[in-house]
């Protein structure tokens, strides 16, 4: 089964605006619309089965919300995996969790950067502590700036992950957007059992030999291919990853697939 991990679908009503606002944050021109039917129409022509719809609330507020669009988008289309979101400082977090379990959410999506929180916030411990055997996290992890100042840097990830050996967590970007000089000495040359990464928004701003060296620093069957998409189209990544790395057919099906297994051996098979 072939999956794209790493993907956003906003409300109609809100989709140009938050297209805008990717545009703007950073300097690109997206691949799609936001809406949800761009998205499987892409997918779809790329030949990718499943994707993987991520939602971050930016405010406590949006955690009902986003989780129930999350929700909504998963009933209504078999080739979506929702994953739902919390926010440290949203209070009943633990009545959240409750409820998009129950909904059949299988992830949850962390942007401390949109969401104003450091991946450090010590609010975040009783969430890993109580998630972490039901839940798959997606992680945005690095930026353009120093790991002092980045609110989700590769060796803060890399401490939460020796906390908590149960938590299963997708680094996203292979692992340090922007800062992957950093994400190998924090998270490359050890195999982490709990630990995941995703191919999103890298390629653009890598070299080959770059790229290449990443890909060499993590295991390659934690590798998952990821779009970020409405950033980045799913075809033209796919075609640009494997170029890029030197990787063959049979590699680049072999990262394509990476993901079932991931998901069924966190809960029941995809169907």
């Amino acid at each position: 089964m072939r999956i794209d991990i790493h993907t956003h679908a906003f409300h109609p009503k809100i989709a140009h605006k938050a297209v805008d606002h990717l545009n703007n944050f950073y300097a690109v021109a997206c691949a799609g619309d936001g809406t949800i039917d761009h998205l499987l129409a892409r997918e779809k022509h790329a030949r990718v089965d499943k994707c993987v719809v991520l939602c971050a609330a930016t405010t406590p507020a949006q955690v009902i919300p986003a989780n129930n669009y999350a929700a909504s988008l998963q009933n209504a289309h078999d080739e979506v995996i929702g994953f739902g979101t919390l926010h440290p400082g949203y209070a009943n977090w633990e009545a959240e969790l409750r409820r998009i379990r129950a909904a059949g959410l299988r992830g949850l999506k962390l942007h401390p950067d949109f969401q104003g929180f450091r991946l450090d916030d010590a609010r975040l411990l009783p969430i890993f502590e109580a998630a972490q055997k039901d839940f798959i996290f997606e992680i945005h992890i690095g930026d353009n700036t120093s790991p002092e100042k980045n609110p989700s840097c590769p060796y803060k990830l890399a401490a939460i992950l020796d906390a908590f050996p149960d938590l299963t967590v997708i680094a996203a970007h292979l692992g340090g957007y922007r800062m992957w000089d950093h994400a190998l000495k924090a998270l490359g040359g050890r195999r982490r059992e709990n630990l995941w990464f995703d191919t999103s928004s890298v390629t653009p701003f890598v070299t080959p030999g770059e790229l290449r060296a990443l890909l060499n620093a993590f295991p390659h069957e934690r590798l998952l291919f990821g779009t970020d998409w409405p950033l980045y189209d799913p075809e033209e990544e796919l075609e640009r990853l494997q170029r890029m790395a030197g990787l063959s057919d049979t590699q680049m099906e072999a990262v394509m697939g990476n993901a079932e297994r991931l998901f069924a051996a966190r809960g029941p098979a995809l169907m």
